[in-house]
């Protein structure tokens, strides 16, 4: 009788208890059992195309299998990696990346091991895949630059998202992306590249692998992006450019597109992708050309003499000079109360001097003179007024000042005071006077349009999927005004000659034959002081890292500006040339080798 009272009371508890699950809990475990069965799982939006002006491809999305591991799903992480090693090549940098990204994502994430596998790998992988729980082969799209070391320094690549970055992004936008803009376009217009993320509601069974997606919100896929760059124009620089080490940029004068932009040598934005090896990114760092150096933005010269047409403009602006004033040049000059004597690169001078001819023979003294009847001042308010010393606002990040030398600089930065001396230097742009490559082709396409400025910029224009192109406008600065217009006309008619006048410091080395007129200046940024001008001309009994650096800046046609470039080349007075080969590609339609892109599947774009 005892046990049936028992039995009957633990009957009793056991129905009472599922009536209390069943009824009074069934919302909870409802729910419960709905977030077992039910993963929400998000899906990456397609990264946008970079275009050039003419829509040639620059950035795409190849379709690549990858090897990826959901931690959570695997029992004994360290033998499964062993395991795999087996099956599928796996390197130091891969088994490096991939811890690196284990402690950024939550365990339930699919984290790539390998990207790009070989179709050989697919098929061994998917043989022995039963032995590895959690670890699956996903169809993905990675980023590709066709044209490989070209436009290196422009695109910039995408890399792995790190640690520091995964505190500043969006986490619920990344939540299904392992890749962001580290430089160049593809860091500056991330936003705009990435689009917004997507999700799949998929039910999985009781061992957690999908069994069938109940529901789909597609993400929105980036922006496709097309650039200022010409392509065509880009790779007929670099072809020019072969073998040198320096940095070429081209403007459209009369509006601030910048045309081409280049910074030699360059490095392979692939690599980044799919993860350099710290080796090979040391060698890269450690390398005496420094690939990974963007010279055009970055890189700060010595104006040189491409400095005096802008002194030039400023001593007939403020009376300190006329176009008719004329010097006496014997090849030396001494300030007052002073035994220091600074040569002229000619050892016996120019003799007989005007404006014009200061400006086209490049003669040093001249511009001595100038400088000190208009003093350090007036020369910086110039330079400041054509955008030296600030950042032109180009929309790449990364991108340095330069130094505009004055009185104020010197003590802040070197505790020092100026000294007269000082401004003779910086007449002739050296001293401390620094520019990057940038600043001086936006300064020069500022002469060619006579004081009519523009930011230099890169994105010509955007498109949404399935929406209208749109065109990015140009943004005006304010203009430069003479006192009187005929200034402009004086100094620009003085640069014509660098390369028409037998006197020109650029006559004979451009040469013959051309169809439109040019206008420039040439510029020889020392390495070191010279005592004797005549060691000019000893450059090539000296090692190649000692020697002078070479400056070029130039606009054509000069009635109608369409192109205006500024040149260097380190170690070689190469600027001269590389030119010439621009103005003919881009005004005289000449034939070109191009660069073909390496094939590669069909990208995938909107």
């Amino acid at each position: 009788m005892l046990a049936i009272v028992i039995i009957t009371i633990l009957i009793g508890m056991l129905i009472w208890r599922l009536a209390y699950l069943q009824i009074y809990k069934n919302l909870m475990y409802t729910t419960l059992s709905t977030k077992n069965a039910i993963d929400l799982v998000p899906i990456e939006p397609t990264r946008g195309l970079i275009y050039d002006r003419n829509g040639v491809l620059l950035a795409e999305n190849i379709p690549v299998f990858s090897l990826d591991i959901i931690p959570q799903q695997v029992t004994n992480l360290q033998r499964t990696l062993a395991g795999l090693s087996r099956v599928v090549e796996l390197s130091d940098s891969d088994i490096s990346q991939f811890r690196k990204q284990l402690k950024q994502h939550r365990r339930f994430d699919e984290i790539p091991l390998k990207l790009r596998l070989s179709e050989a790998e697919v098929a061994r992988f998917t043989e022995n895949q039963y032995q590895f729980p959690g670890v699956l082969i996903k169809a993905r799209l990675m980023r590709h630059y066709p044209y490989g070391e070209s436009f290196s320094h422009v695109l910039g690549y995408v890399g792995r998202i790190n640690t520091q970055e995964l505190g500043k992004i969006d986490q619920i936008n990344y939540s299904a992306s392992h890749y962001i803009g580290k430089l160049g376009i593809e860091k500056f217009y991330e936003t705009e590249l990435h689009g917004k993320v997507g999700y799949e509601e998929v039910e999985n069974d009781a061992s957690g692998k999908p069994i069938r997606i109940l529901k789909k919100t597609s993400g929105t896929p980036g922006k496709n992006l097309y650039l200022t760059i010409d392509s065509g124009l880009q790779l007929a620089i670099e072809n020019a450019m072969s073998n040198l080490r320096g940095a070429v940029v081209a403007i459209q004068p009369k509006t601030g597109q910048v045309l081409a932009m280049v910074s030699q040598p360059a490095y392979d934005p692939n690599v980044f992708v799919v993860g350099i090896s710290q080796k090979d990114y040391q060698a890269l760092q450690q390398s005496d050309t420094k690939p990974l150096y963007d010279r055009a933005l970055r890189g700060a010269y010595p104006l040189a003499s491409t400095i005096k047409p802008y002194l030039a403009l400023q001593g007939l602006n403020s009376g300190a000079t006329t176009p008719d004033y004329t010097i006496f040049d014997n090849g030396i000059f001494k300030l007052p109360n002073n035994s220091r004597i600074w040569h002229d690169w000619v050892r016996n001078g120019h003799g007989k001097v005007n404006l014009s001819r200061a400006i086209f023979s490049s003669c040093d003294v001249y511009f001595y003179q100038l400088s000190s009847k208009m003093g350090i001042k007036l020369m910086d308010d110039v330079l400041d007024e054509f955008g030296f010393g600030t950042l032109t606002g180009i929309d790449l990040d990364g991108e340095l000042k330069g130094v505009v030398a004055s009185p104020a600089w010197k003590l802040k930065t070197r505790g020092l005071h100026w000294f007269p001396g000082d401004t003779t230097n910086s007449s002739i742009g050296q001293g401390d006077m620094q520019a990057t490559p940038l600043q001086m082709a936006s300064a020069v396409a500022t002469i060619a349009t006579r004081g009519h400025r523009y930011i230099p910029f890169l994105l010509l224009g955007d498109q949404e999927p399935r929406k209208e192109y749109v065109t990015h406008q140009p943004t005006q600065l304010n203009v430069i005004a003479m006192r009187d217009p005929k200034y402009w006309d004086v100094v620009i008619k003085a640069m014509q000659n660098v390369i028409a006048s037998p006197q020109g410091t650029a006559y004979g080395r451009f040469g013959n034959g051309y169809a439109y007129t040019v206008a420039g200046k040439t510029g020889t940024a020392a390495l070191s002081r010279r005592r004797i001008p005549d060691e000019m001309d000893k450059q090539q009994s000296v090692p190649e890292k000692l020697r002078d650096h070479h400056l070029f800046i130039a606009f054509a046609p000069v009635d109608d500006p369409k192109i205006a470039i500024a040149i260097i080349t380190e170690n070689s007075n190469n600027a001269i040339e590389v030119a010439r080969a621009i103005f003919d590609y881009y005004l005289g339609n000449k034939p070109h080798v191009v660069r073909t892109p390496q094939i590669t599947p069909e990208h995938n774009g909107t």
